[in-house]
C-alpha cells in the first residue's frame, strides 16, 4: 500500500485548509471468481483515521461500498503547527501510516 497526501506547508493561524488523502489499495470485494469458480477472499479498507496535533480530526469506519484507493478530503482549521498521521486498516489486518506536517504562521 502506499499513500498519496496534500498537505499544505503553510497556514496562517485560523485559516480552512483542504487536505487530501488517498491510499492505493487493492480491494477486493468477496464477490468475483476466478477461472475455476473460487470466490476471491474479500479484503477491503475499514478504517481511516486522522490525526492532528495529537487530536483525532477524522475517525471513518468503512463498509462493502468502498472503493479500491479509497480518496478522503477534508477541511480543517490551522491553529497550531502540528503533525498529522493518517492511517488506515483493512480486513486483512494490513495497517498503513503516513505522516505530514502542517506549520502555521
Amino acid at each position: 500500500m502506499t499513500a498519496r497526501i496534500r498537505v499544505p506547508k503553510l497556514a496562517r493561524r485560523g485559516e480552512i485548509v483542504e487536505i487530501r488523502a488517498l491510499l492505493e489499495h487493492q480491494n477486493e470485494s468477496g464477490w468475483r471468481r476466478d477461472d475455476q469458480g473460487n470466490v476471491f477472499p474479500r479484503r477491503i479498507v475499514t478504517r481511516f483515521v486522522c490525526t492532528y496535533a495529537g487530536q483525532e480530526i477524522v475517525n471513518a469506519d468503512l463498509r462493502r461500498g468502498i472503493s479500491s484507493n479509497p480518496y478522503f478530503a477534508f477541511f480543517l482549521r490551522a491553529d497550531e503547527s502540528g503533525e498529522l498521521v493518517f492511517r488506515w486498516e483493512d480486513e486483512g489486518g494490513a495497517a498503513f501510516q503516513e505522516k505530514a506536517r502542517l506549520d502555521v504562521i
